[in-house]
C-alpha cells in the first residue's frame, strides 16, 4: 500500500493559498456521506462555529524592530521527543473515507511538514502498519486510544502501540458515549461495527446503545462499564509511555487527571462532535492552564486554522496544538502532498506572525502576544 502512495502523482490545485482553500475542493471530491462525517458536529454545530469565533476575537499585539540576529525557530521538545514546530495532526478516524491509502498516505504527509501524528484507535489502517511507513519519514507518533468496555482488549491495544514504538497515548476522555450527528444522519452515513477496525477486530461489542420507544437509551446498563478516573491509574500501571488526556475542558478535571498519573492534557471539545454548546476549546483554554500551574504540558486542539490561531494559542499557555479536519481535506483533494501542504502553510504562517510579534522562538511567546483593549 505505501508503494502505491509513494509511486502516485499528487498535486496541489493552484489557488490554495490557505488552510481554508482545501474545504472546497475535498467537498467535490468526497462523496456526500464522507463529508458530512467529515465535517459535520453534534446537534446544531453551534461549537464548531464557536471553536473558530474564539480564534476570531483575540487581536494581537504587533511589535517592531525586534532583534532577530542571533536566529530562532519553532523546536520544541514534548515527553522525550523532539519536534520541528507545534503543530501536530490530530487523531481523526477513518482516512480511507478520503483517499484508499488512507493513514499511510497520512503518515506520509505529516512526515513531509516534519509534523507529529496521533493515530487513531478508530484509524482504517492497523497500528503497526502506519508505524512501520513512519519508520521512513520524520514523523513522532502517538497513539490515540479509546477505553473499550473489554478492558483487556484495551490492555493488548496499549501493548500493541508500545511494541510499535509509539512515543505516547493519547487517551479521549470526552466520549463515553456516541454523539447525536445529524448532519451524518440526514446525509446518511452509517459508522462501521468497532469490530470492523482495523484496529478493533476481534473486539466483542456487547454494550450497544439502543432503545425502544419509552426506554431510557443510556441508563439501562450500557454505561455501566464506561471509563472512569480509575481507568486512567489503571492505565497508568500498565505502561512506561506518557499519558495524555484528550478532551479536558473543565479546570476541576484537569486536577483530577493528574491526581490519577495523566503526564499531559488536551484542551479539546472534540472539534464539537460530542456535546453541541460547550465552549470553544481556546475558551477554556486559560483556566486549564491556570489549574495545571506548568505541572505538565497542555496542548490544545479545535478550530485551528491559520498560523496566528496557533500563536494565539500557546500565548494562552498550549504547548503544542493539534489539526483535524483541514488535514483531512488536504488528504482527500492531494494526498500525502495535501497534508504536508496544510501542515506547511500553518507553520509558515506562524514564523511569519512570530516575526511580526517580536518572536524568535516559542519561549518568547506570552500572553503580552494579546492585544488588550484600554479599559
Amino acid at each position: 500500500m505505501s508503494d502505491a502512495v509513494v509511486t502516485r502523482q499528487f498535486d496541489v490545485p493552484p489557488g490554495v493559498v490557505a488552510v481554508e482553500d482545501y474545504e472546497p475542493f475535498a467537498r467535490e471530491r468526497l462523496s456526500p456521506e464522507a463529508y458530512a462525517y467529515y465535517s459535520g458536529g453534534a446537534a446544531d454545530e453551534i461549537t464548531i462555529g464557536w471553536n473558530r469565533a474564539a480564534f476570531e476575537r483575540l487581536k494581537l499585539r504587533p511589535r517592531v524592530l525586534a532583534d532577530f540576529a542571533r536566529g530562532g525557530g519553532t523546536g520544541l521538545d514534548l515527553f522525550g521527543q523532539h519536534f520541528e514546530h507545534p503543530i501536530l495532526m490530530a487523531p481523526t478516524a477513518h482516512h480511507g473515507l478520503a483517499l484508499p491509502e488512507a493513514e499511510i498516505a497520512s503518515v506520509i504527509g505529516a512526515g513531509g511538514a516534519r509534523a507529529g501524528m496521533v493515530v487513531s484507535t478508530e484509524a482504517d489502517v492497523t497500528l503497526e502498519e502506519i508505524a512501520g511507513v513512519a519508520r521512513h519519514s520524520a514523523a513522532p507518533l502517538w497513539f490515540q486510544l479509546y477505553i473499550q468496555h473489554d478492558r483487556g482488549f484495551t490492555a493488548d491495544l496499549l501493548r500493541r502501540a508500545e511494541a510499535a514504538g509509539y512515543g505516547a497515548l493519547v487517551v479521549t476522555v470526552d466520549a463515553p458515549v456516541h454523539a447525536l450527528r445529524n448532519r451524518e444522519q440526514r446525509a446518511g452515513y452509517r459508522a462501521p461495527k468497532l469490530s470492523q477496525h482495523a484496529n478493533l477486530r476481534g473486539l466483542h461489542t456487547r454494550h450497544v446503545a439502543e432503545a425502544a420507544l419509552g426506554e431510557s437509551l443510556m441508563f439501562r446498563g450500557f454505561l455501566d462499564v464506561a471509563a472512569r478516573w480509575e481507568d486512567i491509574a489503571w492505565l497508568r500501571g500498565l505502561t512506561r509511555l506518557p499519558i495524555l488526556l484528550k478532551g479536558i475542558l473543565a479546570p476541576e478535571d484537569a486536577e483530577l487527571a493528574l491526581r490519577h498519573g495523566a503526564d499531559g492534557l488536551i484542551v479539546s471539545n472534540h472539534g464539537g462532535r460530542v456535546l453541541d454548546t460547550v465552549p470553544a476549546s481556546l475558551e477554556a483554554l486559560p483556566g486549564v492552564v491556570r489549574q495545571v500551574a506548568g505541572r505538565v504540558p497542555v496542548l490544545m486542539d479545535g478550530g485551528v486554522r491559520r498560523g496566528t490561531d496557533v500563536l494565539k494559542a500557546l500565548a494562552l499557555g498550549a504547548a503544542a496544538v493539534l489539526v483535524g479536519r483541514p488535514c483531512l481535506y488536504g488528504l482527500a483533494v492531494a494526498g500525502p502532498a495535501g497534508v504536508a501542504h496544510v501542515l506547511h502553510l500553518l507553520r509558515c504562517e506562524l514564523e511569519i506572525a512570530m516575526a511580526l510579534t517580536g518572536c524568535a522562538r516559542l519561549a518568547d511567546i506570552s500572553p503580552g502576544v494579546i492585544w488588550r483593549d484600554e479599559a
